[in-house]
């Protein structure tokens, strides 16, 4: 709830520049500056949180076809997009937060952001 508020209270300050934070964190450079780093920190612990909570479960799941299919290619196995996994997750100095990403040329990449950065951000 504080990454919530903190956001909102960022937001106030600005609010011509609306309250669709994905949209904000996609286009970060162009938040005022006095608010920006807020905005980073509360908006994408707000989003990086809710993501994690929202696709953890206690059932095992397995990844779609497509999804699998697109992982086999990019990476060679499923056991190997979990070492990359891993290994981006394991080497991030500090806190910070691994991630599965679709990247600008539309390829699956494995990536790392610190803090409560996003890849929407990046």
């Amino acid at each position: 709830q504080t990454y919530v508020n903190n956001a909102n209270a960022a937001l106030e300050k600005h609010p011509e520049i609306g309250e669709d934070l994905e949209a904000l964190l996609a286009d970060i450079e162009s938040i005022p500056a006095d608010i920006r780093q807020a905005l980073i920190n509360n908006g994408g612990g707000h989003l990086n949180h809710a993501l994690f909570w929202e696709l953890m479960t206690p059932e095992k799941t397995a990844p779609s076809a497509e999804l699998a299919a697109a992982i086999d290619a990019t990476f060679g196995s499923f056991e190997e997009f979990q070492a990359a996994f891993t290994a981006a997750a394991t080497t991030r100095f500090g806190s910070g937060w691994a991630w599965l990403v679709v990247n600008k040329e539309g390829k699956l990449e494995v990536t790392s952001t610190a803090n409560q950065d996003t890849p929407i951000s990046e």
